[in-house]
């Protein structure tokens, strides 16, 4: 059954440029076979966040390496390939009120936050590598 819209998650966008990430293909191929059926794909200004985070961060601690200026060029990349949802209040009390709801606590607030803009603008599906992370979500 074909799929009209997917979230696509932090790790599946840091995982598209990085050639050398063990889960580069089958994400590539996750990404090609949705293509394929028309799916639309989603980010947040969360994910953005996330990616310019890991990409601009040092490798000696775990990050990508790359410039401001290489980072951004990844990112308009995704801009041009992807659709930005809106984050503004209405995401942000559905975060609050599923954060409470499901008990998230620590770094899974920021999976609590693309379940919420996923709930708030009805987008069923994620594209992720962490799918325990939603499981909670209803």
């Amino acid at each position: 059954m074909p799929i009209d819209a997917c979230l696509v998650d932090t790790n599946i966008l840091l995982s598209i440029p990085k050639l050398s990430d063990p889960n580069h293909l089958t994400v590539d191929n996750a990404i090609a076979k949705l293509a394929t059926h028309s799916t639309t794909h989603y980010y947040t200004r969360r994910n953005i966040a996330g990616f310019s985070n890991s990409t601009t961060r040092p490798l000696s601690r775990n990050g990508f390496g790359l410039t401001v200026q290489d980072a951004d060029r990844e990112i308009a990349l995704i801009e041009f390939g992807m659709e930005l949802l809106p984050d503004g209040a209405v995401v942000y009390r559905e975060w609050r009120r599923m954060v409470v709801q499901y008990g998230v606590s620590g770094v899974q607030v920021h999976g609590g936050r693309l379940a919420a803009a996923m709930y708030t603008h009805g987008i069923s599906h994620i594209l992720t590598l962490n799918g325990p992370d939603f499981s909670r979500f209803e």
